[in-house]
C-alpha cells in the first residue's frame, strides 16, 4: 500500500493555508481600495488561476468584485501567485474610484484601460459573414451577423480581444478569433452570381 510522503503532505497544507491567508488580505485590502459611500455593497473573491499561455505567468491571481446593487462586475489580474501580491501592487493595478462607481451604477467602464490603438478590422457591425465553425475547411461554414467588434470575456487575461463576436443565423452566438479568410469571410453576394 503506498502511503503519501508525510513531509509532502505537511508541505501542501502549509501552501494551502499561506493561499488561504493570502486571498483573506487581497479581499481586505480590495474592500479598502473601494470608496466608502459604495464599499457595503461590493463583494470580493480573490483565486489563482492557471495560465496555459506562454506568454503569461504561471499563475494569476484573479480579484472579482460584485456590486450587490445589480451594477455591472469587475474583475482585474495580477500577473503572480497570491501570496506574492502586496497591498502596494494592487493599490497601483486597481480600478480608479470614476471606474468603481460606473461598474456600482451598472454602467460599462474598461479595466485596465486600452493604452495601444487596436488594427482596423475588415468587417463593420452588422455586415453579412460567413463563420468557421468546424475542423472541415469546405463545410464547416455558418451565415451570420458582425455584432461586436473587438470582443473580449471577463474570464480572459486582460487585453485578450477576439476581433468578432458574431450572431449566426442558427442562433448562436460565437467570436471569431482571427481576422482572416480561413476563421470569417464576407458572405458571398448572390446578385455577383448572375
Amino acid at each position: 500500500m503506498f502511503l503519501p510522503d508525510a513531509a509532502a503532505l505537511n508541505e501542501k497544507k502549509v501552501a494551502d493555508e499561506r493561499r488561504k491567508e493570502a486571498f483573506r488580505n487581497i479581499e481586505k485590502w480590495s474592500l479598502e481600495l473601494i470608496p466608502e459611500a459604495i464599499r457595503d455593497a461590493a463583494v470580493i473573491s480573490a483565486q489563482e488561476v492557471v495560465c496555459g499561455d506562454p506568454e503569461c505567468s504561471p499563475i494569476d491571481t484573479a480579484i472579482s468584485i460584485v456590486f450587490q446593487s445589480g451594477g455591472l462586475d469587475g474583475m482585474l489580474g495580477l500577473p503572480m501567485e497570491a501570496y506574492e501580491v502586496t497591498k502596494e501592487e494592487l493599490a497601483a493595478k486597481f480600478p480608479t474610484k470614476e471606474v468603481l462607481e460606473k461598474w456600482h451604477r451598472g454602467e460599462e467602464a474598461e479595466w485596465p484601460p486600452f493604452d495601444t490603438e487596436l488594427p482596423e478590422l475588415r468587417f463593420a457591425i452588422g455586415t453579412k459573414v460567413l463563420c468557421r465553425i468546424g475542423p472541415d475547411a469546405e463545410k464547416d461554414w455558418l451565415a451570420g451577423n458582425i455584432t461586436q467588434l473587438w470582443y473580449t470575456e471577463k474570464s480572459w487575461p486582460p487585453g485578450s480581444y477576439a476581433p468578432y463576436k458574431v450572431a449566426l443565423d442558427d442562433g448562436r452566438q460565437i467570436f471569431a478569433p482571427a481576422d482572416m479568410d480561413q476563421v470569417v469571410r464576407i458572405f458571398p453576394d448572390e446578385s455577383m452570381n448572375e
